[in-house]
């Protein structure tokens, strides 16, 4: 039997390195190999490693070949604030390290493929509440614009060449053990660690802007269960809608403040305000539980508690 050996590309990031952690419980530690464009840092450095910039195609080969890789997770992306600054770069980095992928796939007969969508594939004529599963998409942003054309190319290589490719659209995603990496979503990351260092924070969203959202834990989970399922019951070929809870920066204040009454927070929205504006307030992800059997663990309380008991013993 084929042993199963992973890529795990864009592993630096917010979700890379839990995912990796995640990989390493069931396959092993050394037959997932992440990599980056950086070399490794922090729990990364326990296991097998890649330094390689995705855009270097035939780099990007040598390495499927040499570790006889079978499965790719490709999380390599600029993200959507970030993204805004040099658009076109986006475009680029975003679409062409795709294609490479979805063409190593096809040629090299790889099991599986992994690649990240997002509710920024939604936009202003979206359905902002329970948004579903098919609907209007006419994203606001470039980073928007690559995840809709993402998803029709990974539907298209899936149709016409037979790649297993698999996919999720990611609502705001929060975790502790790495720093935010550009996101509009992002102040829900940057607010715990600023509540615990500083006791307050400042706001670039509106108190009322309310955006669907997940916990790390529960974003490693939606991703190895999407990709351990059967393929006869993966039915969505574009991306699946995942969700787990949806709030505002004043609700999430307010839950912060429980644990510690001290916290403070203030409001200036920025350029990311138009951004969040655009994006649904809830999602229907009725699709994902049906088809794979899709449940969240972490809401608001659960998942606050949860990072501020690591971070304040990080602290210590």
């Amino acid at each position: 039997m084929k042993k199963t050996r992973i890529l795990l590309i864009g592993a630096g990031g917010q979700l890379g390195s839990e995912l990796a952690q995640g990989l390493w419980k069931i396959y092993g530690i050394e037959n997932v190999i992440a990599s980056d464009i950086k070399d490794a840092q922090g729990i990364l450095k326990e296991g097998p490693y890649e330094t390689f910039d995705v855009m270097q195609r035939d780099k990007l080969f040598e390495i499927l070949h040499r570790q006889q890789i079978t499965q790719i997770y490709h999380l390599a992306a600029l993200l959507s604030a970030t993204g805004e600054k040099d658009p076109r770069w986006a475009w680029k980095l975003n679409m062409e390290s795709l294609l490479f992928v979805l063409e190593a796939a096809q040629e090299l007969k790889l099991d599986k493929v992994y690649w990240p969508s997002s509710i920024a594939a939604f936009g202003p004529e979206t359905p902002k509440q329970d948004t579903p599963q098919q609907t209007i998409m006419d994203p606001s942003t470039v980073y928007g614009m690559t995840k809709l054309a993402g998803e029709l190319w990974c539907s298209y290589y899936f149709r016409r060449y037979g790649v297993d490719v698999r996919s999720l659209r990611y609502p705001g995603l929060i975790g502790w053990k790495t720093p935010p990496g550009g996101g509009t979503t992002d102040y829900a990351v940057d607010i715990f660690f600023k509540a615990v260092a500083e006791k307050k924070y400042t706001c670039f969203l509106a108190p009322d802007t309310y955006l669907p959202m997940m916990y790390m834990d529960d974003a490693v989970k939606a991703t190895i269960d999407l990709m351990e399922a059967p393929a006869e019951k993966i039915r969505v070929r574009t991306s699946y809608n995942i969700s787990a809870m949806s709030f505002c920066p004043a609700q999430l204040a307010s839950t912060i403040k429980n644990y510690i009454p001290e916290f403070s927070i203030q409001y200036q929205p920025d350029f990311r305000q138009s951004i969040a504006d655009s994006w649904p307030k809830s999602i229907d992800d009725s699709a994902a539980r049906k088809d794979w059997g899709w449940n969240h663990q972490f809401g608001l309380e659960e998942m606050a508690q949860d990072i501020l008991k690591n971070l304040q013993a990080s602290k210590t």
